[in-house]
């Protein structure tokens, strides 16, 4: 009878089971993966550089590494439960103890994982450390809190904040509807502007206390820390020309959710024209002012009530 009672349940659970990931699978947040809401937010994005691109592969190569040993782990663990209860008869050996070719064993096999794991990380590793060959420099200086830009060989330098709008919002009995802003503590007053298909280096640094520089898409996060240049870069492929999103992320004080990053990625062209007319308007603005008027002569005494038109004595 109680046999007869448990096959029931593990085949009821298993129907309840079944049933449960059909419909989890058939839900309107499993198929908006592709419209970028639902499940396609669990996992990380592939971004706009070759090696964004590069860190998702090896995201999901490893990802697919991790899922086969659960596989294997959890498949041999619950055959063992069910093959071998006691309802069915099983005794455990307790004359088994130690064995050292299940030792070695386990021990080699992890090893040889790790190491398949371990290559392409390492590869990857290499090439987002690698910033030479650059032909953009950018200075980035992060302070409590927004973050200042200095193009080091174009001679433009300013400040990017959170804009006024997504400011003003966020304070309290503003009696603005936050929904009512576009991009909502995600939109800046000056954006980064960098040119799509060149190398561009940032040297990172903070003025006060650490923060860091993440932007998904470009596959970029660098700690910026007062008193240390870090160094990172990205190359934006040509076709990706668009505006991108980011944040600070590392916890730097009391607004810490409101310095966002905006980067704007232009074409070659478009870049230097940009550069040009930046640059332009900070050497028009450093211009010292036209030089104040001479001062007026000094007034020629006066020959009034002086006869013969000479000076009046005095």
């Amino acid at each position: 009878m109680m046999t007869m009672i448990r096959s029931k349940i593990a085949h009821l659970s298993t129907r309840a089971t079944l049933a449960f990931v059909a419909c989890l699978l058939a839900s309107p947040a499993f198929a908006e993966t592709e419209t970028g809401s639902g499940w396609g937010l669990l996992n990380m994005t592939k971004g706009v550089t070759a090696i964004s691109e590069e860190i998702y592969d090896l995201h999901m190569r490893i990802f697919e590494i991790c899922v086969a040993i659960a596989i294997v782990v959890f498949g041999v663990m619950i055959w063992s439960i069910v093959k071998f209860r006691k309802s069915q008869g099983a005794v455990a050996d307790t004359t088994l103890v130690h064995s050292t070719r299940v030792e070695v064993v386990w021990t080699a096999i992890p090893v040889v994982i790790l190491v398949v794991m371990a290559v392409p990380a390492a590869k990857t590793l290499v090439k987002i450390e690698d910033t030479t060959n650059t032909q953009l420099s950018i200075k980035v200086t992060g302070f409590q809190w927004g973050w200042q830009y200095e193009y080091l060989d174009g001679g433009v330098t300013f400040i990017s904040r959170l804009d006024r709008k997504s400011d003003a919002a966020r304070e309290l009995m503003s009696g603005i509807d936050p929904t009512t802003v576009d991009h909502y503590l995600l939109s800046v007053d000056h954006p980064l502007v960098v040119p799509a298909g060149e190398k561009v280096r940032l040297l990172l640094t903070g003025a006060d206390v650490i923060h860091s520089w993440w932007m998904p898409a470009f596959g970029v996060k660098k700690d910026a820390i007062p008193g240390f240049i870090n160094e990172a870069w990205f190359k934006v492929e040509p076709d990706k020309v668009g505006v991108y999103r980011g944040q600070c992320a590392e916890l730097c004080g009391r607004d810490h959710g409101f310095m966002p990053i905006v980067a704007e990625v232009r074409s070659k062209a478009d870049f230097d024209n940009w550069l040009k007319e930046e640059a332009a308007k900070e050497k028009q603005a450093a211009a010292p002012t036209d030089a104040a008027p001479a001062a007026a002569p000094a007034a020629a005494p006066s020959t009034a009530g002086s006869p013969g038109g000479l000076p009046a004595a005095p």
